[in-house]
């Protein structure tokens, strides 16, 4: 066990990528967040949701995986998926494999939702993100990404 005098601290190249990360990700995340919210009363994570159910085959995914997918809890995506119900853009239904389970559904106004959305959403990703860098500058990021977590820029 380490004494906690024994810790070696961050140098400031170190801290400053590791501060540069954190900073960047939240200002990203917050400006998305808002621009989705503006312009299409959308949260960033209802999005996601509705992305992933787009994506997926017969547009409709165990809520657990979904909860995978767009990286919250099971009790955090209940709670989008809730919302998202509520406006009728998912809906709910039993597993047919485990009717314990439930899936989630995009509906036909939540693909619409989302198509509306997707043109927002990626327009702030390149405004705030990937216009800003060039392609070596975008190919060097995602080789970090797959560094630190192997799969994460797929």
């Amino acid at each position: 066990m380490q004494r906690q005098g024994s810790v070696k601290s961050l140098d400031p190249v170190e801290l400053g990528a590791w501060r540069g990360f954190l900073r960047v990700h939240a200002d990203l995340v917050r400006r998305l967040d808002a621009e989705l919210e503006n312009e299409h009363g959308l949260s960033l994570s209802s999005y996601e949701v509705l992305l992933h159910l787009y994506e997926a085959p017969g547009r409709r995914l165990r809520m657990n995986e979904l909860a995978d997918s767009v990286l919250l809890t099971v009790s955090g995506i209940t709670r989008v998926v809730d919302r998202l119900a509520r406006e009728g853009f998912v809906s709910r239904e039993r597993c047919e494999t485990d009717r314990r389970g439930l899936n989630a559904v995009l509906t036909d106004a939540g693909a619409e939702k989302f198509l509306a959305a997707r043109c927002t959403h990626l327009r702030g990703i390149r405004d705030g993100f990937v216009g800003r860098l060039d392609r070596e500058e975008q190919r060097t990021l995602a080789r970090i990404w797959e560094t630190l977590l192997p799969g994460a820029s797929e």
